[in-house]
């Protein structure tokens, strides 16, 4: 283990601790991951299955090859095949994020897309934040239907699972599963009033024009 893949396993770990802190997930729910190459093979650092955030180690991050297996002493995320599918069809994905938070879920479990509610939609890529088909979870299939959710986006829904997001680092990751939560909650909220207002495209098309410079990026990157 070289000296840059133990600060990524670390900083994996403490983003891991950071899903509860942040809303988002309780016991040992949801999975991060983090682009990585170990020698010299191209790959990523994913949490363990079923082991307490607050138990992890250093050496309790399983190094996935883009081929699907594995390197270290624990079994991978039961969800590894979403992140490798990701990291292999969206080179902007650096880091990604699967969380049970309470509010996407329960969006989830109604199939229901994100429509243009609110304009923070954009942030995601588009004018709606996609529901992926129901597939079992830790399946091919459950990859499949999440690739094509988030084609053009950095997030979706999980249908009766959850919600998955990526960004350019861990810490970015978890910042946008916090705003996709929040955006959950909005809508949810708005919905038991009346039916929300939806924005139109053309009004959604300037939006996510606008959030292609936003904040402090350089002109050479841009953060979805």
């Amino acid at each position: 283990m070289n000296k840059q893949n133990l600060e990524l396993r670390k900083a994996l770990i403490a983003g891991a601790l950071r899903i509860k802190a942040c809303g988002l997930g309780r016991g040992t729910s949801g999975n991060l991951s983090v682009r990585a190459a170990e020698n010299g093979e191209n790959g990523f650092l994913v949490t363990p299955s079923g082991m307490p955030y607050d138990t992890l180690t250093p050496d309790d991050i399983v190094f996935m090859r883009l081929d699907g297996t594995s390197a270290g002493q624990r079994k991978p995320s039961s969800e590894w095949r979403i992140h490798r599918d990701l990291y292999a069809h969206r080179n902007e994905a650096q880091a990604i994020l699967h969380a049970h938070s309470p509010f996407a879920t329960s969006l989830s479990c109604l199939h229901r897309d994100i429509p243009a509610f609110h304009y923070m939609t954009a942030r995601f890529g588009g004018n709606s934040v996609r529901c992926a088909s129901y597939a079992t979870f830790g399946t091919q299939e459950l990859s499949a239907a999440a690739l094509r959710a988030m084609l053009d986006r950095s997030a979706c829904l999980l249908s009766n699972h959850g919600m998955l997001v990526f960004g350019s680092d861990v810490s970015h990751a978890l910042c946008l599963g916090v705003e996709l939560e929040e955006l959950c909650e909005h809508y949810w909220r708005a919905s038991l009033i009346g039916h929300p207002v939806i924005l139109t495209d053309s009004e959604m098309k300037v939006i996510v024009e606008k959030f292609a410079a936003y904040g402090q990026q350089s002109q050479n990157e841009k953060r979805i």
